[in-house]
């Protein structure tokens, strides 16, 4: 069902599904012919909502008439699943069309390994396997976590190509800004993506995030590549796998208001019903892990909005502040928020409303406030983001080294995260979140804050060498 809140912003950016019943252009009668293109490619998967559900999708450039999944325990492939076909029509000159198929699996069984394949009578991909999603024998799942991997100079790209198909993750986050970018080159580039991840992608579940580099076109290339569970558009969804609540959404939404405005609001909305929901639901599924592309904080040479002391995206529009995000998720007790945008690695401390959780030495140990990390260094042509020479207080630790980070969230109270090299087996960085009490901050979370945090004024300069009056 599409969302009518969003219909007038994704309107023109998402493909039109076809009919079942629809004729070809190259139907003719004569058996001879067949489609000009018919070689279904960049096949990936992505999450159904529960472990028993998996979502394939993947691109032809033409019309197959027919959407079809052949998969089984083994190589002889003795179950099918057929789905539908939307048509995609690039933005560009050319105006080139893509057709696009989605294959929902159901009924997919815990720890069992699946063959599977994907196309028509016209053409047939390899044969690619996966693993039914089950917790870890040490406990939870393990993601990839990374943002901000581009065609070219995608230093990460073959580490996590072999750790995925060595189902050393169990699912990627993949946290905004792909190819650089999806439409250029009439949309070559985002074909050329496509076809890098899908030795990651067609083995485990590849969620997403848009970023401003997929801002083409009203984001019609994300909107149509990627497929999220129970959303119609990618562009802000959520699901549970085992004890963590993920939450996906648009930061993009508060810089491109060319669009329109009624998507900031709409987003907001659907946040604020979602967390309410997850709230309920804190005993069984206690973690609430969101992410998103533009961070709140950071201390990176550019004067991006994470640097400023009004970030939109923490405090709302200009002078209203309205539809501000970083009160909203301190209120239900958001545990930890995914970023990227920035090309390093930084793990703030935990921090709210520029109070600085830094004056205990377990700072991650029931920890009063949301832990923020930015991961955006997989590599792209665009090089790293240099850091200022003295970070403010929120920044615990930064790396400009290319690499990607790894979550586990092993149980209710225990999550680890680590960030990795690109090259070689250097580890760069790694601590644990321990919670033992899961949910809206409480006076004791507050008044912890208060005694052991570190208020950043707003007249504060972290070091006179800087220019303030952009970094604030």
């Amino acid at each position: 069902m599409r969302l009518l809140l969003l219909f007038l912003f994704i309107s023109c950016a998402y493909g039109l599904q076809l009919k079942a019943d629809r004729k070809a252009h190259w139907q003719t009668g004569n058996p001879n012919h067949g489609p000009f293109y018919g070689q279904p490619e960049q096949v990936h998967l992505s999450y159904g909502g529960d472990p028993s559900r998996v979502i394939v999708t993947w691109l032809t450039f033409d019309d197959t008439l027919s959407t079809t999944v052949e998969y089984g325990e083994s190589d002889n492939l003795d179950l099918s699943a057929n789905g539908n076909c939307s048509l995609f029509v690039d933005g560009g000159q050319r105006q080139t069309k893509r057709y696009i198929h989605r294959v929902m699996l159901e009924n997919i069984k815990a720890g069992v390994k699946y063959y599977y394949h994907v196309g028509s009578e016209f053409g047939w991909s390899s044969i690619f396997t996966f693993v039914g999603l089950q917790p870890r024998p040490e406990g939870g799942y393990r993601f990839a976590v990374y943002g901000d991997m581009g065609n070219i100079n995608a230093r990460s790209l073959g580490k996590i190509q072999k750790l995925s198909q060595k189902r050393d993750f169990d699912m990627v986050l993949h946290v905004g800004d792909f190819a650089y970018d999806m439409y250029e080159k009439e949309g070559r580039f985002g074909d050329e993506f496509m076809r890098q991840i899908e030795p990651i992608a067609a083995y485990i579940p590849y969620m997403t995030v848009v970023g401003n580099h997929e801002e083409a076109y009203n984001f019609s290339h994300y909107i149509n590549r990627f497929y999220m569970p129970d959303s119609d558009h990618s562009l802000f969804y959520s699901f549970d796998i085992g004890p963590v609540h993920v939450v996906g959404f648009s930061s993009e939404f508060y810089f491109y208001t060319k669009y329109g405005w009624d998507q900031i609001g709409n987003q907001w909305n659907w946040l604020l019903k979602d967390l309410q929901k997850a709230e309920k639901n804190r005993k069984n599924v206690p973690w609430i892990v969101t992410m998103a592309h533009k961070p709140m904080y950071c201390s990176d040479f550019y004067a991006d909005d994470c640097k400023l002391y009004e970030s939109i995206i923490r405090t709302g529009l200009p002078m209203t502040h309205a539809y501000g995000l970083e009160n909203l998720f301190y209120k239900y007790g958001v545990d930890l928020e995914l970023w990227a945008h920035e090309h390093s690695y930084e793990r703030m401390f935990p921090v709210f409303n520029r109070t600085v959780y830094n004056g205990t030495k377990e700072p991650y140990v029931d920890p009063p406030a949301p832990v923020h990390v930015v991961t955006g260094s997989a590599g792209c042509q665009e090089q790293v983001v240099p850091f200022v020479k003295y970070p403010p207080p929120w920044s615990a630790f930064r790396s400009s080294l290319y690499g990607f980070s790894r979550m586990q969230v092993f149980n209710a109270t225990h999550l680890y995260f680590e960030q990795v090299s690109a090259s070689g087996d250097e580890l760069i960085d790694f601590f644990w979140i321990v919670k033992n009490r899961h949910g809206r901050p409480n006076q004791k979370d507050k008044l912890k804050l208060a005694k052991y945090g570190t208020q950043i004024p707003m007249n504060y300069c972290h070091h006179e060498s800087h220019d303030c009056s952009n970094s604030l």
